[in-house]
């Protein structure tokens, strides 16, 4: 076993204990970064001065007007900023743009004494605009060539051979939503300038080093005069990775300016209207089958709506294409990939980060070409799960694949599955206007950062003269227990209790140039620098410990705080160890580093090993649909989880359920809707509320949801041997798209092909219902009902 993978004896690690902030979170003490503004003097609010049309240039922006209104101090325009006049990596985000690129883009900022007054004198700032065509779909971008970003494109063997040697070739085409995140807590930032001139933000953002950087060079200023500091976010999901550097960048230059701390925090419609969603995607594809139906080749073009800026767009279309095989193996592979240019919010990372939308798209094809192959959708799947030695489209041999079929087993054993499709089979028989179906699911998500340079962690861990320890990392956390999987590390690595350790807030002045708290890889990392950093402690007293104990350091252990020599009964608490250390003057704090090792990637080749692991799940959904109203509900829920040797088993178990329905809410319920006609709010988006956009509820959880973890799973070469679980689980809900579809397909013939849109709300449930008794878009023989043959458009499917 190596050595980060490798667990001491009684580690703390793998012990299930409740979230470090629990407690605070159900007693509503827990504080939040506009929190904070209860406990600053003076403060000042920000009010944005939106826009509310889709494209046009400025041609005059008159702030006199608010100026008026009582309350406001001052109105920040591109004319204040003193650096560079951007909030994006890229340099394509104006923070102050002189032309509106969406619905509702903030032009200026207004400070005042109150929210109110901030209000008030937004609604007075005059903008005049000329007015420009703007581009809404997907379909208007694509039809129009309105791209930007790079194009990458996967290849692997011979595609025209593979599809000549395909007894079965099918042709189609997929558009599926974008999703908003929704997370609690909105947009929030608080800035003020010490005594010493130094910017200090309170920023709730995923990742505070980028955050301190784009304010940075807002303010014209070095990097090492600004501070940022995360306390804790009420949810992120990707959304506040890079989203939240243009706002706390507008709270500093207002503090700077003033020199009054400034508060940003949005209110959720602008929120909503300001701020990016997951990339919704639409996707051509022509696939080819050997006569058993095993994949041959697959032809897909993926289309992502970028949105106004490029923002993360060019890394969360390269995941989509790196994931795109999913648990299959597809010899012959050319994916394109492209980046839609559109007049709205920039989308940004989300829970996946692209690796969902690749995925769809082929558990999409698999369950609209199962019934056209006269095959069971399972039996389908399973023919196609990668076997040892085989790599995926990007070149990277996919190691324990045995491990997809061992899950596999386990939720069809788990779900007791024959025994229920046969009692599904007897209640439809018996009900021609209610159905019901079982769909199984599998996924295979890589775990790094696509950028190498990402996948590196610091940490900073200081003991105190009384034994107790604090720990500095560069992870924030959102509600996901990253802190709490930290703090178990640490009093692992140590050996001492838990209640030793404390952790102290996400800064940048304590650990620098750290990476966003994303991909999956905040525990990897993070957890690998913590315990880096307390080997280096362990190591310097175990050197004092052996002077003290007569002893070779290399024979002591110390378990539960105590040092112990092999062999006999020495020992020496770890009290008086720290205090024996302090006054031998050996140092008592150390600086931690991780890099993952391994990673090679080329992105012009598109091909390499871009991740340092695979994690495997396979989840089991039942599903009751009405045949009237397409309504459903979810029956019954099986998963099976892969995280290695968890770190903390109640934290994971968590993720995963909270993964699981998040994606069904994706693939379900969440309809973002934009007005997409030619009249004045052409643009805007139309579900601005948690009244017009649906999100998952009690009661669309499963009436009974079974999780569990697969054991004897030891990852080699991670954190005590666990592995990534915040992105992974939410793609387990592609069982419940399936089941819907299977439950559809009930109602018409044997062997029809259902098609179903994305989100499959009811309304797109009752459709597809109709399609299905009307005979469906396709039976298995390829031949639509009257027997004439199937017209072979890439709108649909075609049996080639």
């Amino acid at each position: 076993m190596s050595h980060l993978s490798e667990r001491p004896e009684m580690p703390v690690v793998g012990v299930s204990m409740p979230h470090e902030s629990a407690n605070l979170h159900v007693t509503g003490t827990a504080l939040y970064t506009d929190d904070l503004v209860h406990r600053t003097k003076d403060v000042l609010h920000a009010y944005p001065v939106q826009v509310m049309k889709a494209h046009g240039r400025i041609t005059a922006l008159r702030t006199e007007p608010a100026l008026a209104v009582p309350g406001v101090v001052r109105v920040l325009t591109g004319a204040d900023v003193p650096g560079v006049n951007d909030a994006g990596m890229k340099h394509d985000e104006p923070l102050f743009p002189d032309e509106v690129m969406f619905h509702g883009h903030a032009v200026a900022w207004v400070l005042a004494e109150t929210l109110e007054a901030g209000r008030l004198g937004a609604a007075a700032v005059e903008v005049e605009l000329d007015e420009k065509p703007s581009v809404i779909t997907l379909q208007e971008a694509i039809a129009a060539e309105s791209f930007h970003g790079a194009r990458p494109l996967m290849l692997t063997g011979d595609v025209d051979a593979g599809f000549d040697d395909s007894a079965h070739v099918f042709t189609g085409e997929f558009q599926f939503s974008d999703q908003e995140h929704f997370y609690l807590e909105t947009h929030a930032a608080l800035a003020h300038v010490d005594e010493g001139g130094q910017m200090f933000v309170q920023s709730s953002t995923q990742h505070p080093s980028e955050t301190q950087e784009i304010v940075a060079h807002v303010l014209g200023l070095h990097s090492h005069e600004v501070t940022v500091q995360c306390l804790r976010m009420g949810g992120g999901f990707g959304g506040k990775e890079m989203q939240p550097h243009g706002f706390a960048a507008v709270a500093a230059l207002g503090a700077r300016l003033t020199g009054r701390p400034v508060r940003v925090r949005l209110n959720r419609t602008q929120d909503l209207t300001m701020s990016g969603k997951r990339h919704g995607f639409h996707a051509t594809w022509k696939i080819g089958f050997d006569a058993e139906g095993r994949i041959q080749a697959l032809d897909a073009t993926l289309t992502a709506d970028g949105g106004w800026s490029l923002d993360l767009s060019e890394p969360v279309v390269a995941r989509a294409l790196c994931h795109i095989d999913n648990t299959y193996w597809i010899p012959h592979a050319r994916i394109a990939g492209r980046i839609a240019k559109t007049n709205k919010v920039s989308n940004t990372a989300f829970r996946g980060f692209g690796g969902p939308q690749g995925m769809l798209v082929i558990e999409d094809i698999m369950g609209r070409c199962a019934p056209l192959l006269g095959l069971d959708p399972m039996e389908l799947r399973e023919r196609n799960f990668y076997r040892q030695g085989q790599s995926t489209p990007y070149g990277q041999p996919v190691l324990h694949p045995e491990r997809i079929s061992v899950i596999w087993q386990q939720v069809r054993n788990d779900a007791a599955i024959a025994d229920r499709k046969r009692e599904i089979a007897s209640f439809n028989a018996a009900h021609p206007n209610t159905k019901r179906a079982l769909a199984i699911t599998g996924i295979k998500f890589g775990i790094s950062f696509n950028l190498t340079a990402f996948n590196q962690a610091g940490a900073l861990v200081l003991i105190y003269k009384d034994g107790s320890v604090l720990i500095n990392h560069g992870g924030t956390e959102m509600g996901q227990g990253l802190h709490t999987k930290m703090l178990q590390v640490a009093a692992t690595t140590l050996g001492i209790p838990l209640h030793k350790v404390r952790l102290a807030p996400t800064r940048t002045d304590k650990v620098p140039n750290t990476s966003a708290t994303a991909a999956s890889a905040g525990a990897d990392l993070n957890g690998a620098a913590v315990k880096n950093a307390c080997e280096q402690l362990r190591g310097r007293l175990l050197q004092v410990a052996g002077t003290q104990l007569g002893a070779n350091a290399s024979d002591v252990r110390i378990v539960e705080g105590v040092a112990r020599v092999l062999g006999n009964d020495k020992a020496l608490a770890w009290d008086d160890l720290v205090r024996t250390a302090y006054f031998q003057r050996v140092q008592l704090s150390a600086a931690g580093f991780y890099r993952t090792e391994g990673l090679h990637w080329d992105a012009k080749t598109f091909q390499g090993s871009p991740f340092k692991y695979f994690s495997y799940g396979a989840s089991a959904t039942e599903v009751e649909v009405d045949g009237f109203t397409g309504a459903y509900r979810i029956r019954r829920v099986d998963i099976v989880h892969d995280v290695g040797d968890s770190l903390s088993p109640m934290i994971d178990i968590g993720q995963v359920e909270g993964g699981f329905v998040q994606g069904a809410g994706w693939l379900t319920l969440e309809d973002l809707r934009w007005d997409a006609g030619d009249g004045p709010n052409r643009g805007r988006l139309l579900t601005q509320a948690a009244s017009t956009y649906k999100l998952p509820s009690f009661s669309e959880m499963p009436e009974e949801f079974n999780v569990r973890l697969l054991e004897n799973a030891t990852e080699e070469g991670a954190v005590y041997g666990s592995k990534a679980v915040g992105e992974p689980p939410l793609m387990l809900a592609f069982s419940v798209r399936e089941a819907l579809r299977q439950a559809a397909a009930e109602f018409g013939p044997s062997g029809v092909s259902v098609e179903l849109a994305s989100p499959a709300t009811p309304e797109a449930v009752y459709w597809a219902i109709e399609a299905a008794r009307e005979g469906g878009a396709r039976r298995h023989d390829g031949r639509v009902p009257d027997g004439s043959e199937v017209p072979a458009d890439a709108s649909a499917l075609s049996n080639a």
